[in-house]
């Protein structure tokens, strides 16, 4: 019996996301947005890095004006970056200036680069998920209806209205993606998206083991368990770390198995890892929704237009 049959009752359907560190080569940011979107691809992400990318304030704002339909995101707000009561009212904007095409990802920090070469002290893992479990609090308050009390470790928020409200009552979907048990049980109680992923160690580089199917199983079962009833409401997202459409991928695995340490299906099978021909690219796809509940698939901008095929296939089933 599969993941999918203990539990969902049936599988969700497939969309796919961009994640854009800048405009394809030679076009503007506004053009690009506008491809992707003809495309077939759902959402446009943004990073939150200072090292690499535009602003991603800027970036959503600026997708949602020039596209009609897609729906833009960060891919993931780091918390220590901004207040939580001065971020609510710029996404509170873009999601009522575009209509309601807003998702909001947050992070708690990883990537050493953003603290060591801007100054913002970086604290314990533990310090940024609790500061992170707050910040998510707090943003959901304040896209609610009537004022917000807040006192917690590290935002303390009194009589606050946000505006504007956001388009959907309630807020936009939430995304919070981890590998820890931590941040995973959080987001299954408190995300409407999560991403389940490999953890990070170092610079923000995934641990390879930890992305090997065995330990997703883990992971997943780990979200299921908490987020109860919830969890056939719930989203399974997958940022592509490697991502390859050819008919000879020989050179790419062989790198990979000898990086993840592991056998090749398992390497092949791995969430953050999809190459392959555009048929055998489908099939992984339907195999991993089928096993873990995937349907959610970001990948990097220099991939997108290899992936539209799969994109045009899949979208919507």
């Amino acid at each position: 019996m599969t993941a999918h049959q203990r539990g969902a009752r049936h599988p969700r359907r497939f969309r796919f996301g961009v994640e854009m560190q800048g405009p394809f080569p030679g076009m503007s940011w506004a053009d690009s947005a506008r491809e992707v979107e003809a495309m077939g691809y759902s959402t446009l992400f943004v990073p939150d890095h200072f090292h690499q990318g535009w602003g991603p304030i800027a970036g959503m704002a600026t997708t949602a004006a020039a596209t009609t339909s897609l729906i833009v995101a960060p891919l993931v707000l780091a918390c220590d970056f901004r207040h939580p009561a001065v971020l609510a009212r710029e996404l509170a904007s873009i999601d009522v200036l575009s209509g309601g095409r807003l998702e909001i990802g947050l992070g708690a920090g990883y990537n050493e680069l953003d603290y060591s070469r801007s100054g913002i002290p970086m604290d314990s893992p533990g310090i940024r998920v609790d500061r992170l479990m707050e910040h998510t609090r707090v943003l959901q308050q304040l896209f609610a209806d009537g004022t917000t009390n807040f006192v917690g470790n590290h935002y303390r928020i009194t009589e606050l209205d946000g505006t504007p409200k956001p388009v959907t009552p309630g807020g936009p979907p939430i995304i919070i993606a981890g590998g820890g048990a931590r941040l995973l049980r959080f987001a299954a109680q408190h995300a409407d998206i999560i991403g389940i992923n490999p953890s990070t160690k170092g610079k923000g580089r995934p641990t390879a083991q930890d992305a090997l199917p065995e330990r997703i199983d883990e992971k997943v079962a780990l979200v299921r368990a908490e987020a109860g009833e919830r969890f056939d409401t719930l989203e399974l997202n997958a940022w592509l770390s490697v991502a390859e459409i050819s008919e000879d991928t020989s050179t790419t695995v062989d790198a990979l198995t000898g990086r993840f340490g592991a056998a090749r299906d398992d390497v092949l099978a791995s969430p953050i890892v999809l190459v392959g021909s555009a048929s055998e690219v489908v099939e992984r796809l339907l195999q991993r929704r089928e096993r873990w509940g995937y349907s959610y698939i970001v990948v990097q901008g220099s991939a997108a237009r290899a992936f539209a095929p799969v994109v045009a296939s899949l979208r919507g089933q």
